[in-house]
């Protein structure tokens, strides 16, 4: 029995000149998931941040306390669809680390359900990525990754956890769960970095 979604097969979809190497123009948003969506009470979500100093975490509540930005931007999937324009409400990165101090240049993320994917942290800083919880004005369903996900758009959209629970600083370049299968572990759309 497979656990990979429909969206892996793809649907009819429309080349643009304007997308990375490779990508055709996605009018819906595809589901994309290894496992069953977890269904995670925001009463019992809570984001955390480990670093060798220590652990600092959110609950939901403060988390939302946090200041939030709007984001418009496109998102590139390593199964070949991209989607443009898409709206975004989330904590950027870089006020998540303002109090952090850490020695470490690499980053773990950790999803509920046991996915992780690896980052370098100057790739999570700099305005270039967030912790969404809205998509289209709407707070983020399940199936794109709610209550909340990492939303990293300038790298293939599986760096983009689902369902983040927490980041892990780490002093070297681990593999995640697709980067240990064989993605790229970088995964930049436009240098088509999709597999080792």
């Amino acid at each position: 029995m497979s656990f990979i979604t429909r969206g892996f097969t793809g649907r009819g979809r429309d080349r643009d000149e304007g997308l990375p190497p490779g990508q055709t123009l996605a009018r819906d948003f595809p589901v994309l998931s290894y496992g069953p969506t977890p269904q995670i009470d925001t009463d019992e979500w809570d984001l955390t941040i480990r670093t060798e100093q220590g652990t600092h975490s959110w609950s939901w509540d403060e988390f939302l306390q946090l200041d939030a930005e709007d984001i418009t931007t496109d998102i590139h999937c390593v199964t070949h669809w991209s989607k443009l324009g898409t709206n975004w409400r989330g904590v950027s990165l870089d006020t998540l680390f303002e109090e952090i101090e850490t020695q470490h240049d690499f980053v773990m993320a950790h999803s509920f359900g046991g996915y992780t994917t690896n980052i370098a942290l100057d790739e999570l800083l700099d305005g270039q990525a967030w912790v969404a919880f809205e998509y289209e004005g709407e707070l983020l369903d399940a199936e794109h990754g709610g209550p909340a996900r990492l939303l990293v758009p300038h790298l293939y959209f599986w760096k983009s956890a689902k369902w983040l629970r927490g980041l892990e600083m780490m002093p070297d370049d681990v593999p995640g769960f697709w980067e240990q299968n064989g993605y790229n572990m970088h995964g930049d759309p436009w240098r088509e970095e999709r597999y080792w």
